[in-house]
């Protein structure tokens, strides 16, 4: 017996040979095959589709036993453990006092299944001896995604404490020679790093928390030299909100393994008698046209997971009024930006901090969730009548997770926060983090939130949570003094399902000082990522090149921030700010009131070009270029019937060359006919330029399209004009055929 090959357009299949031990599961031309010869879930192939005969691949791929070595070299598995003398790190770590210190997994039962979203299996393995079971829980979705989480259960009668389990545990193939890693700061996050896979072990980890600024719960492994469009990668996700650790180990042997998981504090999860534990899950693509080809496989995934109150609704140009007004709620300022928000287009009018009761500034009132009756002395209903009245819906900042000291929360109840006693907390903007594994702070919570949004028609929630996790303890009597912050993030995933099902039709974002918490996990609950604080577009361009790796555009709040920017004092044009927040979720993040008449008319020229290109950015298939000068940044949105495309070509800094390299574009019919419209010439072309490209001078002079076909605008492409820094061109891409 012999598995088939299967094509793109099959439905997802799963397959169990029992006979020959071999498992397959294939979805969109992506084949997962594990060879589970003497108890084992060893790695066969994960790519695409393709024709193995099982017999025959084991006999092809039985290495050699090297001298001065085990008699039987341990195999590199989807659950590596020491009980047959494998020599790096395992993918469980635990102990029941002292012993079961030592496991060895092997293969029980094996079920699989297809559904209208993907091809699944379950690995049951046990280890009768330390009375431990594993379950691997593998989904290969429709979108050609490896989903996959991990489940221990503790079949013995005193508890097992659990150091270490691995959410995903893949072998790598020895070609796999790089990583890519992000992280950064408060407002350069998702800064992306490259490192070379060498003999050792490579290690990131989070103990901040929440996702963190400096450690994003994702990596990119690949061939060397792997680009945005070429060589082949496996990039990799973990779908939580805390702590984290991912690693890649090579052994000198070649075998190489990576892990992904949440990171546990010395006596976080210990499990009783018959108890279990589950990971979150890790979400995986494999591409073989770079790194594109695998975040388009995540986009999808994501996309068709999302939860929305109302599913066709286009994503509503924001407009937040943090950086245009704090603390100082005035009403007729208030009152003047609501009026100019309309008149500009916005259809989201979203109050920021300063709202509630005794919020004067950022060093008290956190957790009195009561709006302040001396700013809004008639209730939030005057405000929301205007916003409605010019064409927007309202929504409203909240950072529930938190407290200040000087609160009448924490005077009331100061054993409500995350500590541990008998220690001094430092605290973070002045606030402490409330315990949410406290039924009664969870209470509290929805409660006001809930009154809220039951008085008035807020239909937007910007969720923040501004500081790190230290001393994250419960204070509760049972629980004194243990470490809480993985309960804590499930805590909170649970507060925000009970809010979602009591009020569906709001919207949350998840704002985390920024892009702290953007990971899958927060997204089964929220509807946006906030991905950083900077609205610069200098900066804005990685931020959200390293955010769309694992997020749709859609999902990124892209603000249009002002021209003096409030994080980086860069100064930059509309034109340049307003075509980088294009590819994401628009917004303005700007004192509206404050332009000049020709200043709005402009702002409502980029709002009115949203509203007729969202439908593709939020639909279509997402593109990064490969560029020569380094210090130019190309990408772009084709429509998955490829009949639109929208390209943005900018320079950050000073261009390499005098003339810039022609740009091939990517993602297009070949056979198919395009107009090419130039949407955006930065002003002063003639200072670079004695003469523009002959097919832009022909738009400009003649009002003349160029039309070409596909083949041609992606093999060899455009010439370019040449920009400055901070420039930034936008092609827009019509199909004739």
């Amino acid at each position: 017996m012999s598995l088939t090959s299967t094509t793109a357009a099959n439905p997802p299949s799963a397959s169990h040979l029992e006979d020959q031990h071999w498992l397959s599961l294939e979805a969109d031309g992506i084949q997962l095959q594990l060879d589970l010869a003497e108890g084992r879930p060893r790695l066969a192939h994960f790519g695409r589709t393709t024709h193995i005969e099982p017999a025959l691949s084991r006999l092809l791929s039985m290495p050699a036993t090297p001298q001065a070595s085990l008699d039987h070299l341990p195999p590199n598995t989807l659950f590596n453990d020491a009980g047959r003398g494998f020599a790096g790190h395992p993918a469980l770590v635990g102990e029941r006092d002292g012993q079961d210190w030592l496991s060895e997994m092997r293969l029980d039962d094996v079920a699989c299944s297809t559904s209208t979203g993907g091809a699944h299996a379950t690995l049951t393995l046990r280890d009768p001896q330390a009375r431990l079971d594993v379950v691997l829980s593998l989904t290969l979705t429709v979108e050609g995604v490896l989903r996959q989480q991990t489940r221990l259960s503790n079949r013995s009668d005193t508890p097992y404490h659990l150091e270490w389990l691995a959410a995903a545990c893949l072998p790598l193939p020895v070609r796999f020679a790089e990583s890519l890693t992000f992280g950064g700061r408060w407002v350069q996050e998702f800064t992306e790093t490259r490192h070379a896979i060498t003999e050792g072990m490579f290690t990131l980890e989070n103990r901040r928390g929440r996702g963190s600024h400096q450690r994003v719960p994702s990596v990119v492994v690949g061939t060397r030299g792997f680009s945005e469009q070429r060589g082949e990668v496996i990039s990799a996700h973990l779908a939580w909100s805390g702590n984290h650790r991912l690693f890649i180990e090579r052994q000198f042997d070649g075998s190489t393994q990576l892990q992904m998981g949440a990171l546990l504090l010395p006596g976080e999860q210990s499990l009783a008698a018959g108890a279990s534990v589950t990971t979150p899950e890790v979400v995986m693509a494999w591409s073989d046209t770079g790194i594109n080809g695998a975040s388009q496989r995540m986009h999808r995934t994501l996309r068709a997971r999302l939860d929305w109150p109302q599913a066709d609704k286009p994503r509503p140009v924001h407009v937040n009024t943090w950086e245009a007004l704090y603390f100082d709620h005035d009403a007729d300022h208030l009152n003047e930006l609501v009026i100019a928000a309309g008149e500009v287009g916005a259809e989201r009018f979203v109050l920021d901090d300063g709202w509630f009761v005794g919020r004067d500034g950022e060093r008290a009132a956190l957790g009195d969730w009561y709006l302040d009756e001396r700013k809004y002395p008639q209730g939030f209903g005057p405000l929301i009548e205007a916003v409605h009245a010019h064409g927007m819906e309202f929504g409203l900042w909240v950072e529930p997770e938190m407290v200040n000291p000087d609160s009448n929360l924490y005077r009331e109840h100061p054993d409500w926060v995350l500590a541990l006693p008998d220690r001094d907390q430092p605290l973070g903007r002045y606030q402490y983090v409330l315990d949410l594994t406290r039924s009664e702070v969870c209470d509290y919570l929805f409660a006001r939130l809930d009154a809220l949004l039951t008085e008035y028609p807020i239909r937007y929630l910007k969720w923040d949570m501004n500081r790190d996790l230290t001393h994250a303890a419960s204070q509760a009597s049972e629980r004194a003094g243990r470490p809480a912050v993985h309960a804590q993030v499930e805590a909170l995933y649970g507060l925000l399902a009970r809010l979602r099902a009591a009020h569906p039709e709001v919207e949350i974002e998840s704002c985390s000082s920024g892009g702290a918490r953007t990971d899958h996990g927060i997204l089964r609950h929220t509807h946006r990522v906030w991905p950083s604080d900077c609205n610069d577009p200098h900066e804005r361009l990685r931020i959200q090149r390293g955010a769309g790796r694992f997020l749709p555009p859609e999902l990124l709040g892209a603000h249009i921030g002002p021209e003096h920017s409030h994080t980086t004092s860069r100064r930059t044009s509309l034109a340049f700010r307003a075509s980088t927040a294009l590819f994401g979720h628009l917004g303005l993040e700007m004192d509206v009131s404050r332009l000049t008449s020709n200043e709005r008319g402009e702002l409502r020229g980029w709002i009115e070009r949203y509203k007729a290109l969202r439908g593709l950015l939020h639909g279509g298939v997402g593109w990064c270029l490969d560029c020569l000068d380094p210090n130019q940044h190309a990408h772009g949105v084709v429509s998955t019937t490829q009949d639109e495309a929208l390209f943005s070509i900018s320079q950050l800094a000073m261009p390499r060359h005098a003339l810039p390299a022609p740009m091939p574009l990517t993602g297009l019919d070949p056979a198919r006919r395009y107009r090419v419209e130039l949407l955006e010439l930065p002003e002063h072309p003639t200072r670079r330029m004695k003469a523009l490209p002959a097919w832009v001078d022909a738009q400009i002079t003649r009002g003349q399209r160029l039309e070409v076909s596909g083949e041609w605008l992606m093999t060899m492409g455009l010439a370019l004009p040449i920009l400055d820094p901070e420039q930034a061109i936008l092609l827009h891409l019509q199909g004739l055929d």
